[in-house]
């Protein structure tokens, strides 16, 4: 799952995710690459319950330095304040690593929820793949 045991320096053993390793695909995420973008795609009912397993992708995702990263959002059906908690926590990890990460969102019930929660103008959501692929290279 994207997970290996090392020995760290002081000889303890520690979990982490492997850099570059795709997650196989879930109930609620898959991850694959495009052009040398990481895509995590989301699917169906995101809600507090599914967060553990789609935040395995987007860590997975944003452990590398300088990493691209696309979250798809056009297959969820539903989406509550827990999908934008992660979305911030993915921008944040991507930030963090000199990257960068794009949201695909074209539903106008989603585009509210990003509106309302002020989050619409910090994400700029673009309608295709294709377009987040384009932006910022």
């Amino acid at each position: 799952m994207g997970i290996q045991e090392t020995n760290t320096p002081s000889g303890q053993r520690r979990n982490h995710p492997v850099p570059g390793k795709l997650l196989v695909p879930g109930r609620h995420a898959r991850s694959y690459l495009l052009r040398g973008v990481t895509v995590v795609e989301l699917h169906g009912i995101i809600d507090l319950s599914s967060i553990p397993e789609i935040q395995a992708h987007t860590d997975a995702a944003t452990i590398r330095s300088g990493v691209r990263v696309v979250v798809d959002l056009r297959p969820v059906e539903f989406l509550d304040c827990s999908t934008l908690g992660l979305l911030c926590r993915t921008q944040r990890r991507a930030l963090e690593r000199d990257g960068r990460l794009a949201v695909v969102c074209v539903r106008p019930w989603h585009l509210r929820i990003l509106k309302a929660a002020g989050l619409l103008t910090l994400f700029e959501p673009v309608a295709t793949l294709e377009d987040a692929l384009e932006d910022g290279q």
